[in-house]
């Protein structure tokens, strides 16, 4: 079910129910993956956040890692929280995870009940909050027992540190085996946190169809394909852009082939004829898929966001267009 606001700050934004939970998210969702770290200036920071939120976008996404250093994107956002926003705290979604390495030794990775409360409890810590609305297992653990890391999230919703939990990076057995244990338990699992764009279509093959059967949500990151699905990769990487920030190690020359690139031309070509930008168009692809609910975006400046956000003024594709994207794909 979708709501679409016609009031106040919500108008310019639609909410898509999280699948059978009570939580709408907005469409776009704004992540703090990037340019939220110690590095990034703090005045641009608050007017990201200023800005996503003032367009409807009342999801914001953290992680315990994300930075550098590893907490930094927590702390300034709690900040901007604290100094700017604590009269907005119960309009906003706000949503962390841990399972990548965030501290040495033994017990500050993976998925061990040791390590998923004790970040979560540095992190509200970080942000300042009693707790998070989501929390996420960030990747599964080849190790620890799954029924360990699913009873760990269990514990922590009854125990108020977050009202619902989610997972990210599970493939669709991974995922599968989790709905059965966080059933049985009667944890509240709503969202699933999957790569998901027009250059990667992995959930597409399974776990799409494990998360419409269960009724959980798909949160899309990296809809952009990490910035390779805007105009700024046209004609190779711009110096300040993502793929050339030495601390970000996803995206870099080697993904931009020229098979990769030509595509990406292509769908400028189809995207502009749709009278969109290229990032406006791959943002409203992903939400056709009927298991995403939000595509999360990274943003480096406000109007970055805003352009992102019109991307809803034209959510449809003609059966001719889903032809042509398709033809282009391939």
């Amino acid at each position: 079910m979708t709501y679409i606001a016609n009031a106040g700050r919500y108008k310019e934004m639609v909410y898509n129910r999280c699948g059978n939970s009570g939580i709408q998210l907005p469409a776009i969702s704004l992540g703090l993956w990037n340019n939220f770290s110690d590095n990034d200036a703090i005045e641009n920071q608050r007017e990201m956040v200023f800005k996503a939120f003032d367009l409807g976008i009342t999801h914001f996404d953290l992680a315990n890692n994300y930075g550098p250093p590893p907490g930094s994107a927590e702390k300034n956002f709690g900040r901007i929280l604290k100094e700017d926003m604590a009269a907005y705290r119960d309009e906003m979604i706000i949503s962390t995870k841990a399972g990548f390495q965030m501290w040495d030794g033994p017990y500050g990775d993976w998925g061990s009940k040791k390590y998923l409360i004790a970040s979560l409890d540095q992190s509200l810590k970080r942000m300042g909050l009693d707790y998070v609305d989501i929390f996420y297992h960030h990747r599964p653990d080849p190790d620890t027992p799954l029924e360990e890391t699913m009873a760990a999230l269990d514990q922590i919703v009854r125990q108020g540190k977050a009202l619902y939990v989610g997972i990210s990076n599970y493939d669709a057995e991974q995922t599968k085996e989790a709905v059965q244990i966080l059933q049985a338990q009667k944890t509240p699992f709503i969202i699933h946190q999957a790569a998901y764009s027009m250059l990667n279509r992995k959930i597409e093959d399974g776990l799409t169809e494990v998360l419409e059967d269960n009724g959980i949500g798909c949160i899309a990151f990296v809809p952009l394909a990490q910035g390779l699905l805007t105009n700024k990769y046209l004609n190779g990487i711009p110096k300040e852009s993502r793929a050339a920030k030495d601390y970000i190690p996803f995206l870099n020359e080697k993904d931009i082939s020229s098979n990769v690139l030509q595509k990406v031309k292509s769908l400028n070509d189809l995207a502009e004829s749709r009278g969109q930008s290229l990032a406006q168009m791959a943002l409203v692809w992903v939400l056709q898929q009927k298991s995403v609910v939000s595509a999360l975006i990274g943003a480096s400046r406000a109007s970055q966001i805003e352009e992102n956000v019109r991307a809803l003024h034209q959510i449809d594709f003609t059966e001719e267009e889903k032809k042509v994207i398709n033809e282009i794909l391939q």
